[in-house]
């Protein structure tokens, strides 16, 4: 007797369904072997890696890129490049400055080195203080100056400190604990040493100045790339009354906040709304009387925060205390020159890229008549 043919359906339809399931669990199996099978591609993990453990790279990135070559630091990598180039944030982690925040909120007061015996007795009898502020890697600028010009720090009347933020690179907190040894004129801040932290480096440094300092008559800030004429710079400061609010140098006017992102120099709205900054000195080297220096640094941290240290410190600061900035021809604050002889003489310091450009300077005005 034969299959009925209701069952003889039945089995065909299983056999069809069997034909198509079984494929499909093929493909299935396929992709899900496949997939547990796949890793992340070498080379993009690295990049990652880079990105999140280079915080101290980023940091320095700008300090790197600015001055002379011979750095111990590695320039930044440029696969995390794209992912930390955002020059609006104290330190990558912070707030958004460009939002508009007070430098009260992100400024640490306090040194972690003092050196409190560069200025004896608060600087009751210098004359002038010159601050000199220096990246962490800039051993060799900081050489440069004391073989240099810096040996005025030898009389008593002149006291010579150069002023540094802080950095996560223990090679570079080990030379510069020996450097300290061996000089002791390094004062270090509580800040993340990064160009967009310039102005707390001058907060810090006029902090200091009121605490360890404040009976000198003149304090000079400048930055370690520069030359400076001591002996024009003494005869400049014995014309000028150190009781005079005043700030000197080469005088900024009419300058514009620059308003496009993308620059370096960026200002939003938020940090600074008028169209014109106040007149200001520029930040190369300035000249100020060490008794102001308390209601700059109190003022300062009143007012909204933005890293064009100058501007922010001699113009909007300054403006708002009623300090002059005065023009003083003496100050060129030129860039990558090299002036002959009777230039030489006559200015009190040029700016230059290259630390040799010092040592030479320092020849010219051996020989020159102050």
């Amino acid at each position: 007797m034969g299959v009925p043919w209701l069952a003889q359906v039945r089995c065909l339809h299983l056999a069809i369904f069997a034909l198509a399931v079984i494929p499909l669990l093929l493909c299935l199996s396929y992709f899900n072997t496949n997939q547990l099978h796949t890793t992340a591609s070498p080379l993009r993990t690295y990049d990652i890696r880079l990105v999140q453990g280079n915080t101290s790279l980023s940091e320095r990135s700008i300090v790197v890129g600015t001055h002379a070559s011979g750095t111990s630091e590695a320039p930044q990598p440029v696969a995390a490049s794209h992912q930390t180039n955002n020059t609006n944030n104290t330190s990558g982690q912070g707030p958004d400055l460009t939002r508009g925040v007070a430098a009260e909120l992100i400024y640490e007061a306090g040194h972690v080195d003092v050196n409190s015996q560069i200025c004896p007795d608060l600087g009751k009898n210098i004359k002038l203080l010159i601050t000199v502020t220096s990246a962490p890697s800039h051993e060799s600028a900081r050489l440069a100056v004391r073989e240099t010009w810096g040996h005025f720090a030898i009389r008593k009347d002149i006291a010579i400190a150069f002023m540094l933020g802080a950095t996560s690179n223990q090679t570079l907190n080990d030379k510069i604990d020996k450097e300290q040894s061996l000089y002791g004129d390094i004062i270090r801040g509580k800040f993340i040493d990064t160009y967009d932290n310039l102005t707390l480096k001058t907060i810090s440094m006029l902090e200091w100045v009121d605490n360890y300092c404040p009976k000198a008559s003149f304090v000079l800030k400048t930055d370690d790339d520069m030359f400076i004429n001591v002996s024009r710079l003494l005869a400049f400061i014995a014309k000028h009354n150190p009781e005079q609010r005043a700030i000197y140098g080469r005088l900024a006017k009419k300058w514009k906040p620059i308003r496009n992102k993308k620059s370096k120099y960026y200002i939003s709205p938020q940090q600074y709304k008028p169209s014109t900054f106040p007149d200001f000195t520029t930040g190369p080297a300035y000249l100020l009387p060490a008794q102001i220096s308390k209601d700059l640094y109190v003022a300062a941290l009143n007012h909204t925060y933005f890293k064009l240290e100058d501007v922010f410190v001699t113009g909007i600061v300054a403006n708002g205390l009623k300090i002059k900035r005065i023009h003083a021809p003496e100050f060129l604050n030129k860039k990558g020159i090299f002036y002959p002889l009777q230039r030489a003489k006559r200015n009190q310091y040029t700016h230059g890229e290259k630390y040799r450009t010092i040592r030479s300077m320092e020849k010219i005005t051996r020989h020159c008549k102050v």
